[in-house]
Formats: C-alpha cells, structure tokens, sequence
C-alpha cells in the first residue's frame, strides 16, 4: 500500500475510533485543570488550545480552570519580594496578592485565551470575581509539629497565609452563560469574600467545586506525572475511593498529589461521572483520554 494511502487509512482508523467517545461527549461539561509544564511548554500550549477547539467544534463544553504559581513566583523574584510558604502554601500579603491578581487575572489568562482564539477558538478570560462567580473564604491551616513557622494569629492552632482562601460557593451563572453562547470560559482561581477582599485559591479545588456546581460529565486534572502512581512506581490505570483512602493511609500518595486526590473524589461523590488524573507533559493528552479506548492517566471513580 502506497505511504499516502497508509496514512489515511490510519486516519480512518482514528476516526472511527474516537466517533462513540464523541457521541458520548456530545453536549457534556468537561471541567480541565490546566497547570504544571502544559501550560509553559510551548509546543503544549499550542497543542492544547487546538484540542480545545476540536472539543467544541464537535460538541463538547471545556472549561478551563488555570494555575500560574511559576509565573508568580518569577513576578516575585523580579520584583524583589521574598516569597514564603508554609505546608506548601504561598504567604499572601497585600502586595503579593495583587502580583497574583496581576498573573492569574491578567498576563496568564489573557495568554490562554490568545492561543485558544488564534487556533479558531472563542474563549473568554475571567476571574471568580466577575459576576461573583466564586465566593471565597479565609482560609486558615492548621498548625502541625513540622511547622517551624511562627506567623500571627488570633487562634493558636491555626496558621493565617493572609489572601489564601478555599471556596465558600459558586455562582456558575455566568460559566453557563458562555458555554451555552458556543465560548470557551478561561477562569484564573480568584475569589471574593464577604470581607471584600480579593483570596487566592488552589486551582484545582476550584475545578472541583465548579465541576460539581456544573454537574460536568468529567474532571481532568493535568499534573507533570503520569497519573496516580502505585509504592513500585507504576501508573494505576483505575482507582476507587477506598482504593484512595489505602494509598493516603500507607502514605503512597503525599504532598501536592493530595490535594488533587481529594478534589476529585469530592467531585465524583457530588456527582461527577469520573475524574482523571492526566500527565499535561504528553501532547494532546486531554484528546487521548477523551477519545481513544487507551486513554492515558488514572480514572478515579467512585466504587
């Protein structure tokens, strides 16, 4: 068979494949996680927002919740401000959060919704303060024997990181709005509080909660591993919450990968069909796990 030939019927072949995940997707919600070397290496932002755009033209909803800590910290270096963090947290004061409001609302989501609008797509940038789309909370860690951080605070016990705040609600609104007018909502994690002020919060908490407030068909959170990985190291194709509750327990799973864990069983046992762990350094990852029968990452499901 001649190479050109060959080549097509590959083609085919994909197609055909990725036609009963289409039809299945069709007028879904996916909510997307978007973070780590995904969103700074450019051959992914690129391949990214294609994907994106594919997605909708054949039907399906992304929502695209956006870290940005790298581009932060790197603001925070230039600008000569010591950054500080307790339990992984970033310190917040007044002036690093409005560096942060200057990253995540500004120069990183303007910079996604370029991309995306440059592949055929029609995003929209905002933050969860238009429309009170999220409404924030102080939040406030609880101080453990490794902390060697001694910060103010008016409760002993618990640590104050200033702007940093968890998800009190969401007014998914306005995110319904622009996916039902056929745009792509690019959302930085920002919140208000009742107090007024402007909160930082953990991307993919705000995924999360807003996967759950949309009722998606799915979570997807890009991660720079390969998925859940298992004491010897190998990827866990399948995982269910008692299957979680194991690993955390024997300590398998740990540090930045326990947030992630326990957003998406939040979300599936709030009603998300499945959630999944994808690794953002493979290109078109979100596309494979969508719409092929190998898929990539780990899916975590509810039992």
């Amino acid at each position: 068979m001649p190479i050109a030939a060959e080549r097509a019927q590959n083609i085919a072949r994909v197609l055909i494949e990725a036609l009963p995940y289409i039809r299945r997707f069709t007028g879904k919600t996916i909510v997307i996680k978007y973070g780590g070397n995904a969103m700074t290496e450019p051959h992914l932002k690129d391949g990214f927002a294609r994907d994106l755009v594919l997605m909708k033209l054949v039907g399906v909803n992304p929502v695209i919740v956006h870290g940005g800590g790298p581009q932060i910290g790197q603001l925070l270096k230039r600008l000569g401000k010591a950054t500080e963090f307790v339990q992984g947290m970033r310190v917040t004061d007044s002036e690093t959060m409005d560096v942060v409001e200057m990253v995540l609302g500004g120069s990183v989501n303007k910079e996604i919704v370029n991309l995306i609008n440059r592949h055929g797509g029609a995003a929209v940038g905002l933050t969860g303060k238009d429309g009170d789309l999220i409404r924030a909370r102080k939040l406030l860690l609880r101080r453990d024997a490794s902390d060697t951080t001694v910060l103010e605070t008016d409760i002993p016990e618990l640590i104050d990181l200033g702007h940093v705040g968890e998800v009190e609600s969401i007014d998914a609104g306005v995110v319904d709005m622009l996916v039902s007018g056929n745009f792509i909502p690019v959302i930085a994690p920002i919140g208000v509080g009742a107090d007024g002020f402007s909160y930082n919060i953990n991307a993919d908490l705000v995924a999360g909660k807003l996967a759950e407030v949309l009722h998606a068909e799915k979570l997807v959170l890009l991660t720079n591993t390969a998925g859940l990985l298992d004491s010897a190291g190998e990827l866990i194709r399948q995982i269910d919450a008692a299957g979680v509750a194991n690993l955390i327990q024997t300590g398998v799973i740990f540090g930045g990968m326990l947030p992630k864990i326990r957003c998406a069983l939040d979300a599936i046992q709030a009603g998300v069909n499945a959630a999944h762990i994808l690794d953002g350094r493979v290109e078109h990852a979100v596309l494979l796990d969508l719409f092929t029968d190998e898929g990539v990452g780990t899916l975590i499901r509810r039992r």
